[in-house]
């Protein structure tokens, strides 16, 4: 499938969960609550090369499979620094979110409706608390969010295992048949749809060259009630209660 967005601004399955009954939203951050030209993942994923560039005093193009390699096999090159190489997950965090954020714009439409949406709203991160503030910060959302769960209050199990989604429920006291989860990748909402959440996937509306194709895709599974490419206006239309 083809990393584009469906031509459709939002779209829904036919027996998709309704959020009537939700009373509390979780998102993901990254790619989920900016967009790609905010360009904020490029500039993480430059700084992980050349983290383990420094690491392994290996040249550009080596540090870049092995970090891919890594990804694949883990599921985030961290898990794997620390389960193969007993790394500082806290140093690595602080160096790969060292980032510009020229680029992130104030978002005012999602903060109005993120503001809206009855209940709690809660950040599922797998990265770190201080990267997420700092980006919530700048797109003018942060305000609206109870608390930010990242991969170290996972104790540095990430997305999609499900005991990283476990540990999330188990803290807040989250009960997930009235929840929703808002995430841009597809198999990070198989084990929340399992759990009972209503699933939204947010795919960027046009193909983001900084990322692989399968993380970008829109992918029309049991696991996935919504898709939208516009997730303040999805919001407004779908999660929002009539007035």
């Amino acid at each position: 499938m083809n990393a584009k967005p469906p031509v459709e601004n939002h779209l829904s399955s036919p027996d998709s969960r309704a959020f009537s009954h939700v009373d509390t939203w979780v998102f993901d951050l990254d790619n989920t609550l900016y967009p790609h030209t905010s360009r904020v993942w490029p500039q993480i994923d430059e700084r992980i090369t050349l983290y383990i560039a420094e690491l392994f005093g290996l040249d550009g193009m080596s540090s870049r499979a092995l970090q891919k390699y890594f990804y694949h096999k883990y599921g985030t090159t961290l898990r794997a620094l620390i389960d193969e190489y007993d790394i500082d997950p806290h140093d690595f965090l602080d160096f790969a979110h060292d980032i510009d954020h020229t680029d992130i714009e104030l978002n005012a439409g999602l903060g109005q409706a993120i503001e809206r949406l009855p209940g709690r709203k809660l950040i599922l991160t797998n990265g770190s608390r201080k990267h997420a503030e700092n980006v919530a910060k700048k797109i003018g959302i942060l305000d609206h969010f109870e608390d930010v769960f990242d991969i170290a209050a996972s104790n540095f199990v990430p997305k999609p295992e499900r005991r990283a989604y476990e540990h999330f429920l188990d803290k807040h006291g989250v009960e997930p048949t009235r929840s929703a989860m808002f995430e841009d990748i597809a198999k990070n909402l198989t084990v929340p749809h399992e759990l009972g959440m209503t699933t939204t996937l947010i795919v960027p509306k046009t193909a983001d060259p900084f990322r692989e194709s399968f993380e970008q895709e829109a992918v029309k599974t049991p696991d996935i009630d919504y898709i939208t490419n516009d997730l303040a206006d999805f919001l407004l239309q779908y999660a929002l209660p009539a007035k």
